[in-house]
């Protein structure tokens, strides 16, 4: 609950008035919320995780605490978190008699970008990670389904295509808006991406619906690096081979390091067909790759207001 996408569902639920919400995490949600209950967590504290989720017995679960590298824990801790969690909330929710279904974050990373593979994959496709983030995925989505199958109770694989907005800590977000934004040179291939302002829709419409299954969501529309960078008035470098080490060295000391999938994405692109989501949940991204863009390079920067001398 106390991320940028936790905090946005928690809001959209605490705004109905027949839902009782708690939430947990290692940092408070970032609004506030009238009648939703949070509790400090570590992804460590297994232990606490469970006796929350005893105590609270909930109907339904969302499954948010997957955490990508680079965005709120770096590479190394990023992958043992995201499992810890997840086993964690699976083994109390093997615990509670009246939940109805799970609705949890993955990527559309778990399809992988192997030689040969779709280029639109749908939720079909097989599943061939080639990052650590999506192995992390795959890994969740396993744990998931192991669990679904015996409890019979229904979950919710929401594929999220890369998450960016103003104001989330995402890898990609803040690699684009570098003043110096190197892309791929052979091929630059076009990547799709989805607003945090739509992730509840999806998350929401898919507890409400009890859905089983993964499901891709994703923006309208693809948008090359070299494009994207454009129109921020940033000056795509194209990069090829052993120039990328180069190239995330420095974006790194930037204050913006790419992650390995981050570089798949430039280089060989990453975007998937929705049509299963938008026939089965009813539900489409309201942004368009494009304006996603758009909205991260029009955020205004931060301007500091200088003290009254006179006072």
């Amino acid at each position: 609950m106390g991320g940028h996408l936790g905090t946005g569902v928690a809001l959209e639920l605490d705004s109905r008035p027949d839902v009782e919400v708690m939430g947990i995490d290692l940092d408070p949600p970032r609004r506030f919320l009238r009648n939703a209950k949070f509790h400090r967590v570590q992804p460590e504290d297994r232990r606490s995780t469970q006796r929350l989720l005893r105590e609270f017995e909930p109907d339904a679960i969302i499954h948010l605490g997957v955490y990508e590298p680079h965005a709120r824990s770096n590479p190394h801790a990023s992958h043992d978190r995201s499992v810890f969690v997840t086993e964690a909330v699976l083994e109390a929710a093997s615990k509670l008699p009246d939940l109805s279904c799970i609705v949890v974050r993955s990527g559309l990373e778990v399809y992988g970008r192997h030689r040969g593979s779709a280029m639109c994959p749908d939720e079909s496709s097989e599943i061939r990670p080639t990052t650590r983030y999506g192995r992390t995925l795959a890994k969740v989505e396993e744990l998931c389904r192991d669990f679904e199958r015996r409890s019979d109770v229904p979950v919710s694989l929401i594929r999220f295509a890369p998450i960016v907005g103003p104001h989330i800590p995402s890898p990609i977000g803040r690699y684009l808006r570098l003043p110096v934004v190197p892309v791929g040179m052979l091929p630059d291939q076009p990547f799709s991406l989805l607003h945090s302002d739509d992730v509840p829709r999806f998350v929401l419409a898919a507890m409400d619906l009890c859905a089983s299954g993964p499901f891709n969501a994703v923006a309208e529309g693809a948008i090359t690096g070299s494009q994207a960078a454009r129109m921020g008035g940033k000056l795509p470098v194209p990069t090829l081979g052993p120039g990328w080490i180069l190239a995330r060295a420095i974006t790194g000391l930037l204050g913006s390091p790419l992650p390995e999938h981050g570089l798949e994405l430039l280089t060989r692109g990453r975007t998937a067909d929705s049509t299963h989501t938008t026939a089965t949940l009813g539900v489409t991204a309201e942004y368009t790759t494009s304006e996603v863009i758009k909205d991260l390079h029009e955020w205004a920067p931060v301007s500091y207001l200088e003290p009254n001398r006179a006072a």
